[in-house]
């Protein structure tokens, strides 16, 4: 399985659009440090990508760190979850985020961009 995670808790928005643009799949994670939700959210939105959907590269954006890129994708509260296909925007998930919600919206359109 390929390395689909970004490390860098943040980069500056000529990167992330440039992630956006050039992947098939892309997940970007806003989060916020003071953030007790997106703590307990990062760890599971992580793994039910990287076992289900491990094509969408995921990024973790602080968005205190980075605010110009938060502001360029039009969030303002945190935690939010964009999902880009081909990139596009797919989904907007914010504050209140179903897994399972989630999973079953991504699947059409992954299985298929995937073959």
């Amino acid at each position: 399985m390929q390395n689909n995670f970004y490390k860098q808790p943040s980069q500056n928005l000529e990167t992330v659009t440039h992630l956006v643009a050039s992947e098939m799949g892309v997940a970007l994670y806003f989060s916020a440090p003071n953030c007790g939700i997106c703590v307990a959210l990062k760890p599971k939105i992580t793994q039910l990508i990287s076992q289900k959907f491990p094509e969408i590269k995921f990024k973790e954006i602080a968005s205190d760190q980075s605010p110009e890129i938060a502001a360029h994708f039009g969030v303002f509260s945190a935690p939010t979850l964009l999902v880009f296909f081909e990139g596009k925007e797919f989904s907007r998930n914010v504050r209140n985020l179903s897994l399972l919600e989630l999973e079953e919206k991504l699947q059409r359109p992954y299985g298929m961009l995937v073959k």
